[in-house]
């Protein structure tokens, strides 16, 4: 699995890396019961801090993508693309209403009207 990071880019290493975590299991490139790269091999091979990958992993981890498990790394436990795709839109969603300058809280009342 390649993965890269811009860091000209103004989203975060660690949103970067984690959004591509997230499209390799929405596209089932990356399925359940897989193991990602260890945090410190990535760090290297992406030549970024290795509390940025943490975080990234950490992130995944909150969203009940992958599990971190001491010894065995991170292991993907997402068994519904679906769902992914579900985060992937709303990361989209978020980072254009950022660009446009609007908080996340206009966002949410931005969804909250459509379902009425």
């Amino acid at each position: 699995m390649l993965w890269t990071v811009d860091p000209t880019s103004p989203t975060p290493l660690f949103e970067q890396l984690a959004a591509q975590v997230r499209r390799a299991i929405a596209d089932q490139k990356l399925t359940a019961g897989e193991r990602l790269p260890s945090a410190k091999e990535l760090a290297a091979s992406l030549e970024i801090n290795l509390h940025t990958v943490l975080r990234a992993y950490q992130a995944l981890r909150d969203e009940g993508l992958i599990e971190l498990r001491r010894g065995r790394g991170a292991v993907v436990i997402a068994d519904d693309p679906g769902l992914v795709n579900l985060h992937l839109m709303a990361d989209e969603l978020l980072a254009e209403a950022g660009r446009l300058g609007l908080p996340h809280e206009s966002v949410v009342e931005l969804l909250e009207g459509r379902r009425s």
